[in-house]
């Protein structure tokens, strides 16, 4: 008697749990991947925004697949992968779904239209329950709102930049609406009213999920790591290089070993806009990355990484940060102190002109202190420590340091 392929698939996800909890491991993939943008600026039909998402979705597709032959448990794809960001409020409208809340316990896969046309959340939730691979995409959510909300939008309805996240059965298991929006999003895209903070388990650890510029600002991403102490962090984004300060790679990568735990970057990939540089980090450095100005093609990552990573032997010491600080001189101008601007901030820098030591750079009441080895400096790299104190104007206003 030949086992029902539904039979067949429950025994291969029943595998696949137990090896991931067999094991201090998982295998994580990232896919950074060239997006089809729209032909026109103007306002399309539903039917032409699908057919866009689902070339995208065709490409996504391939390496889904190929990320869950090569044993990966999970896969991160870029924040607007599957229909881009050339886009007015009006022109992005026919992109949005109706994404519910994951307490609703719902696979779109095996029922599409429990909450009315869904065909992207369907196609991705069969993505993941058909090659048994946890899937993390970026889409448009729609919500209805009325006059009875002082916050409601003229046009009756909030549109929100929204990450999602489908376990290996194809069930909704996350959801989160982008907080920190950058620059022209807020033309397009409402942020929720707070800030969303959202966490879920798998059988390989404690996972957090945020967008993009939401890195640069403690709500989400500090308060998931230092409050809510998760293991992994997703980040789709579409992160545009500026240097020296917010290239991809080496932003990513420290921030992940500031932080204390893994963290799974997938970028857009757009030379034109300088969109490149996705990456798998851990605590103790890059287990892989990709950065690639010269062509446009995308590109899957694969690496294993530690479950809980605070609990492996590799994760690096902590640090007395007040021992460290009682220990600083105080603050004196410098020679090699200079002048720049990131981002329209004038940052006061200075300059690391030898293989290892101590440093302090101010600004303001701002002292940044640095006790640093280099290993492997080229002749062609310049390394600096900057600090900024002021008022940054460029997105909104608020006060940085």
């Amino acid at each position: 008697m030949v086992p029902s392929q539904t039979l067949v698939r429950a025994a291969v996800l029943a595998l696949a749990v137990l090896q991931a909890l067999a094991s201090d491991t998982f295998i994580a993939a990232v896919y950074e991947h060239a997006v089809i943008l729209p032909r026109t600026i103007h306002k399309v039909s539903p039917a032409d925004a699908l057919a866009l998402m689902n070339r995208n979705m065709d490409v996504l597709e391939g390496a889904i697949k190929e990320a869950a032959q090569q044993g990966a448990h999970i896969i991160v794809t870029p924040e607007d992968g599957i229909y881009g960001w050339v886009f007015t409020r009006e022109t992005i409208y026919p992109y949005l779904e109706d994404i519910p809340d994951p307490e609703v316990n719902w696979i779109p896969c095996t029922d599409p239209t429990r909450f009315g046309q869904t065909p992207v959340q369907e196609r991705l939730s069969c993505m993941a329950r058909n090659n048994s691979i946890y899937v993390v995409a970026n889409i448009g959510d729609k919500k209805p709102c009325n006059s009875s909300d002082p916050k409601c939008p003229s046009d009756g309805r909030y549109q929100y930049n929204t990450d999602v996240v489908f376990d290996s059965e194809g069930k909704l298991v996350a959801r989160y609406h982008k907080y920190n929006l950058f620059m022209s999003e807020a033309n397009h895209f409402n942020y929720p009213k707070e800030p969303e903070v959202i966490t879920f388990e798998t059988p390989f650890g404690k996972f957090g999920i945020f967008t993009c510029f939401d890195i640069l600002f403690r709500e989400p991403a500090v308060v998931l790591v230092s409050k809510l102490q998760v293991d992994t962090v997703l980040f789709p984004t579409a992160w545009m290089n500026v240097l020296p300060f917010l290239t991809a790679v080496e932003f990513h990568s420290a921030w992940a070993m500031g932080m204390g735990v893994n963290f799974l970057a997938s970028n857009t990939h757009n030379t034109i806009m300088s969109m490149t540089g996705s990456g798998i980090y851990a605590p103790d450095g890059a287990k892989g990355y990709y950065y690639n100005m010269k062509t446009e093609d995308g590109h899957l990552l694969i690496a294993e990484l530690d479950s809980h990573p605070r609990l492996s032997a590799a994760f690096p010491p902590a640090v007395t940060w007040n021992s460290n600080a009682s220990n600083v001189e105080s603050c004196l101008p410098d020679e090699n102190d200079f002048s720049g601007l990131i981002f329209h901030d004038k940052f006061t820098f200075t300059e690391l002109t030898k293989p290892e030591g101590s440093l302090t750079v101010c600004q303001k009441d701002l002292h940044c202190h640095l006790s640093y080895k280099m290993a492997e400096k080229r002749e062609d790299e310049v390394y600096v420590l900057g600090a900024f104190d002021g008022l940054h104007v460029v997105e909104g206003q608020y006060y940085l340091q």
